[in-house]
């Protein structure tokens, strides 16, 4: 049976701009045993050549074929759900803006059919109510993830939770989520690697999103510590991963249950 990986990437394979140590052997080692993996990613500014270009800048050489983000899980979503098409007002950046193009949506300024948030620095407050403005008149608001912002001095980049509350409590209006762990972005990326459920396993640093998302789907799970989770606080949880290792280059292949 063909097994593949979906790996998340801050926490797992770097940290800001730094490579986690054995993660460049790690994906060598997948690539070499032609075992298929693709960086499963929450961040929808990037496109996934902007992904494959900041790897490659850390040593590790890939393909777009590699990546899915929770941008392409969004476009893929509204264009299974509109196959005709369908107009969108976009709060976002590069990456959420070409895999709406690419899913056949048009981008207006006015009367949408969805709002859609992604990760930005560029949109404006004034942007922002225009958002509320469309939603209480009937829009249907759509977000990329949840991720939070990481609470630390000098962060540039307000996390899309807070974004994302901000207009739910103006408008009263929750969004629908497509990005990890949402089963639109698990289901979508491990189609993407054309894999089955009982072929997938998940790799990534944070409970809440990789890891439940993973066990939600009845996939197999790998918590690693390189990023944010904390081993003592993992009795806190009601669900376990499958496997807990310190970093990436600790896994050894074959997993148990390959």
């Amino acid at each position: 049976m063909k097994q593949g990986l979906l790996i998340d990437m801050d926490g797992v394979i770097y940290s800001g701009e730094d490579l986690i140590y054995g993660a460049d052997r790690f994906i060598k080692h997948l690539i070499d045993k032609d075992i298929p993996f693709a960086f499963m990613t929450n961040n929808s500014q990037r496109t996934s050549l902007e992904v494959v270009r900041k790897l490659k800048r850390l040593g590790i050489i890939v393909e777009t074929r590699h990546v899915y983000t929770s941008a392409m899980a969004t476009g893929k979503f509204l264009g299974d759900q509109s196959p005709k098409g369908t107009t969108a007002y976009v709060l976002g950046e590069g990456g959420l803006l070409s895999s709406l193009h690419e899913n056949g949506i048009t981008l207006v300024d006015s009367d949408p059919e969805f709002v859609v948030l992604g990760e930005g620095r560029n949109f404006t407050l004034e942007m922002v109510q225009r958002a509320v403005d469309m939603i209480l008149s009937g829009a249907k608001f759509i977000t990329t993830n949840r991720d939070p912002s990481p609470k630390k001095p000098g962060w540039n980049n307000l996390g899309i939770a807070a974004t994302t509350a901000m207009i739910e409590e103006a408008t009263g209006r929750k969004a629908f989520v497509t990005g990890k762990p949402s089963p639109v972005m698990m289901r979508s990326a491990r189609k993407f690697l054309g894999l089955e459920t009982a072929e997938t396993t998940v790799i990534g640093d944070t409970m809440e999103t990789d890891i439940q998302g993973g066990i939600q789907m009845g996939y197999k799970t790998i918590l690693v510590l390189s990023g944010i989770s904390d081993k003592d606080k993992l009795g806190h949880y009601a669900f376990k991963p499958d496997m807990i290792v310190g970093s990436v280059d600790k896994i050894e292949f074959p997993l148990k249950w390959w």
